[in-house]
């Protein structure tokens, strides 16, 4: 059974218990993304003089950075997040009538609430720095759809070995570190061995990061062939995960 209700109030709960007993309270949702916003853009592409081949703007490497870190951090954090949610939230499990899976939504809702404080903020900067908007930024929100999709679809999988082995968790935390550096986000993929580039191609995050670069900085076409390839893979993990999960889900309802 679904309780959206609930959901939708443990959404509520996560994001502004973050802010819980501070001063400026739900005003840190706005202050925090600001912040990074100027370390991003102001600090690496200004002030360290980062820039990329080609381009001349003393703010396109900010940008550049920028769209690749806002949308990793909350897919990093959702995949995460959700890998010990099973065991966090044992107290409604137990007591309430809820759909397991349901639980990596309000994650997933959470995260998208910053990603979405952080890009409007990010838009304002645009604005005021004369950016040339274009019709393809209007792909960004599907874009940002398959790669939580892909989260959660990932989340869930690993939810449900982690009521199992408990260490699964660290061992997620490790695979993303390593993920991370294996993205080109704070680089640029030319720098990288030639063997390394042609494995790119088998790196998902570096699709979603890589279209987010396309669209923001070269304002150019991302890569539909190998989103198209994306998309039937981030369905597909999240079914093969359901199907895991309802196989498994007596056993890791008992373990909980």
């Amino acid at each position: 059974m679904v309780n959206f209700g609930l959901i939708w109030e443990l959404t509520k709960r996560d994001f502004t218990e973050q802010y819980a007993g501070s001063v400026l309270g739900a005003l840190w949702a706005m202050i925090w993304p600001l912040v990074y916003l100027v370390i991003y853009i102001m600090i690496f592409g200004k002030l360290m003089g980062g820039h990329l081949p080609g381009e001349s703007s003393i703010y396109t490497y900010g940008i550049y950075v920028t769209v690749g870190l806002v949308p990793w951090s909350a897919f990093s954090s959702t995949l995460n997040r959700s890998c010990s949610v099973f065991l966090e939230k044992k107290h409604i499990i137990t007591k309430l009538s809820t759909s397991l899976p349901m639980l990596l939504v309000y994650v997933s809702l959470s995260e998208t609430i910053t990603f979405l404080i952080t890009m409007t903020i990010f838009f304002v900067f645009l604005v005021a720095t004369g950016y040339t908007f274009h019709s393809g930024l209007l792909l960004v929100p599907f874009i940002f759809y398959l790669m939580q999709l892909f989260a959660v679809g990932f989340g869930l999988l690993m939810a449900t070995f982690t009521v199992f082995i408990r260490d699964l968790k660290q061992i997620v935390g490790i695979i993303l570190q390593f993920w991370f550096w294996f993205t080109p986000i704070v680089y640029v993929p030319q720098i990288l061995p030639d063997l390394v580039k042609r494995m790119l191609v088998y790196n998902p995050a570096y699709i979603f990061v890589q279209s987010f670069q396309q669209l923001f900085v070269y304002q150019a076409d991302p890569p539909y062939r190998q989103l198209l390839l994306l998309t039937v893979l981030v369905h597909g993990v999240l079914v093969l995960a359901y199907l895991v999960f309802r196989t498994l889900e007596k056993d890791v309802r008992d373990f909980i």
